[in-house]
C-alpha cells in the first residue's frame, strides 16, 4: 500500500475528529445559554449601521432543542431577525430568519477552519441563490461567525468591504424587556 494513500486517509479521519470534537464544544457552550438574554452593543463601526449605534440591542437564546437552538437578536422591542443554530449531517448549519421579509433563509454550514469557541458559516449555494434573485449579489461573499467564550457571545458578517459585529456580555443574564 501506497504511504501517501494511508497518511491521506489518516489526516482526513483525525481532521474529520476534530471537526466533530470543535463543533461538540462549541454546541456545549451554546446550549450552556438556553434560556438566557443578554445585553448587548455593537462594536463595529461600518457606516451602514448607524442605526445600532447606541442601541437598545439584546438576545435571548429563546428556544433549544436536541439538535436546534433560536436566537432572537432584537433592538428594543423590534426583532431584528433570528439566527438558528442546527446540527446538521454536514456540521453545524446557520440560519438566518426575517419574519414577514423576502430575505429570509439564508446561511450556510460551519467550515472546518472553526472551533470550539468560533465556527464561520461561508454563504451557501442556496444563500447565493438567493441573494441573486434579490438582488445583492455582494452578499454572496458573506462569511458569518457566531463565538461563544466564558464571558461572551459574539456575532459578526464579514465580506470584501463590509463588516459587522456584536457582542454580548454573558455574565449577567437579563430578563427579557418585552414578552416575544
Amino acid at each position: 500500500m501506497r504511504l501517501d494513500i494511508v497518511f491521506a486517509v489518516v489526516s482526513a479521519i483525525l481532521l474529520s475528529g476534530c471537526i466533530q470534537s470543535a463543533e461538540k464544544e462549541f454546541w456545549g457552550r451554546l446550549e450552556a445559554l438556553c434560556g438566557n438574554a443578554y445585553d448587548g452593543q455593537l462594536v463595529s463601526n461600518d457606516p451602514q449601521d448607524a442605526e445600532f449605534v447606541g442601541a437598545d440591542l439584546w438576545m435571548h437564546v429563546s428556544e433549544c432543542e436536541s439538535d436546534r437552538i433560536l436566537v432572537d437578536f432584537m433592538n428594543g422591542e423590534d426583532a431584528v431577525g433570528h439566527w438558528v443554530i442546527t446540527q446538521a449531517g454536514e456540521g453545524l448549519e446557520l440560519r438566518h430568519i426575517h419574519e414577514g421579509d423576502p430575505l429570509t433563509g439564508y446561511g450556510g454550514f460551519s467550515t472546518e477552519n472553526s472551533s470550539g469557541s468560533r465556527m464561520n458559516f461561508p454563504a451557501d449555494e442556496a444563500t447565493k441563490a438567493l441573494f441573486d434573485r434579490e438582488e445583492i449579489p455582494v452578499s454572496k461573499q458573506n462569511i458569518w461567525a457566531v463565538e461563544v467564550r466564558p464571558t461572551v457571545f459574539r456575532y459578526e458578517m464579514a465580506r470584501p468591504n463590509r463588516f459587522f459585529q456584536v457582542e454580548f456580555n454573558t455574565t449577567e443574564p437579563i430578563s427579557p424587556p418585552i414578552a416575544e
